[in-house]
């Protein structure tokens, strides 16, 4: 619907969607309270375990209400309600596709048991036959290709496994983090999940909107985006945040970068592993991560090896200043 399309709304989610008459997103990303005591401004991050698995229920509920019969449904969550999610999900009629583990860098930190350095996501689908999955958008070099010379290896690169383990915990030195917000998702990892399952020009919703990295992400790879939250100090944030994303004329960076091409090429340089430095002192590691991206924009254009080593030289500054 078009009255939602690229709007950050203040409002209860639940209420707000369970009003709407007709499914508009493609595709719906949430990252929930984990009702695990976080200090957010309005809401109160410790239920009672019934009245917050009643409430999970609901906005679940509300999201698959608006989600069109093709789309798709990431849930992020922590350990304590995250079968919880999943049995809810499948009581929604929703198909769990993965049980995806993300395994971050900077845990938290414990004394008397193993240190927590993992959340977990749940990609569902409405419909188990029909939705849009962009493999090519996920698609990374092997070690085949990488390291073994191997003539075996598939020439457009492997799918990556449901554990990730390259998108740190956006920590509080980071120059991505958001002050104003106790938590965010890093922008990389949204890019996967935006880049693999909507395409240009798609309605992505994140029912909590938070310190708006979803619509960001959204914003910068051409998809529509809506966002709900009852602060309406976060929202004026992620409108100012957008703003400011807008007025950066990504689209002059480097001559002929627009915004998606520059996060794709940073989002794939930070999933295949290796400093810029090596990439770009190996016309081998060059060549593989120049027809890499080209696989995965999938925009029928050829991209010149020097502008991608300008862009791999600003990723070095982009990595110190994490």
């Amino acid at each position: 619907m078009r009255k939602f399309k690229n709007q950050i709304i203040c409002g209860d989610c639940i209420e707000l969607l369970s009003k709407v008459k007709e499914p508009f997103a493609d595709l719906v990303f949430a990252d929930p309270p984990f009702n695990i005591g976080y200090q957010y401004d309005l809401y109160k991050d410790k239920l009672k375990k019934n009245k917050y698995l009643h409430w999970t229920r609901d906005w679940m509920s509300a999201c698959v209400h608006v989600l069109k019969p093709t789309g798709s449904f990431y849930i992020a969550i922590g350990d304590e309600y995250a079968a919880h999610v999943r049995l809810i999900g499948e009581d929604l009629g929703l198909h769990c596709r993965n049980w995806i583990i993300w395994h971050y860098t900077f845990g938290q930190q414990t004394k008397n048991k193993f240190a927590r350095s993992h959340a977990h996501i749940f990609y569902f689908v409405k419909d188990e036959k029909e939705f849009t999955f962009n493999e090519h958008a996920v698609r990374l070099p092997s070690d085949r290709q990488l390291i073994y010379n191997d003539k075996r290896a598939n020439a457009v690169g492997k799918m990556p496994d449901d554990v990730w383990n390259t998108y740190a915990r956006v920590c509080g030195t980071f120059k991505e983090r958001q002050g104003w917000h106790p938590c965010q998702m890093p922008e990389l990892l949204l890019a996967r999940i935006i880049a693999a399952s909507s395409n240009p020009g798609d309605l992505v919703l994140d029912p909590f909107n938070g310190s708006g990295t979803t619509a960001s992400a959204a914003m910068q790879l051409g998809r529509g985006y809506c966002g709900f939250d009852i602060s309406e100090d976060y929202v004026n944030n992620t409108k100012k945040r957008l703003k400011e994303l807008k007025g950066e004329h990504r689209e002059t960076l480097f001559g002929t970068l627009d915004a998606n091409e520059y996060l794709e090429l940073k989002r794939l340089f930070a999933e295949m592993g290796f400093d810029a430095e090596t990439i770009m002192n190996s016309d081998k590691l060059l060549g593989i991560f120049t027809r890499q991206f080209e696989l995965r924009m999938n925009n029928e254009k050829t991209y010149n090896t020097g502008l991608v080593q300008e862009v791999l030289k600003d990723f070095t500054t982009w990595v110190k200043k994490r």
